[in-house]
């Protein structure tokens, strides 16, 4: 085996190793996003970026109502 050869094999490993990293990392988010099972990597980004805002306005609306009630 040349020297050619072993760099991509080399390659070939830290590509399948980061194909891994990225297919782990979308089954994570789509057990965090609610209907994210099974969903494609685009729609299920858009999802979350939509599940992050709804977060954002729920935190927003107890903040409020904290203050109203603990005023």
């Amino acid at each position: 085996m040349g020297c050619k050869d072993m760099t991509k094999v080399k390659w070939g490993k830290r590509r399948r190793r980061r194909q891994e990293g990225v297919e782990r990392r979308m089954k994570k988010l789509q057990r965090l996003v609610p209907g994210g099972a099974g969903m494609n990597p685009d729609r299920l980004f858009l999802k979350t970026a939509e599940h992050i805002l709804q977060l954002r306005i729920q935190l927003n609306v107890l903040q409020a109502l904290s203050k109203v009630f603990n005023a």
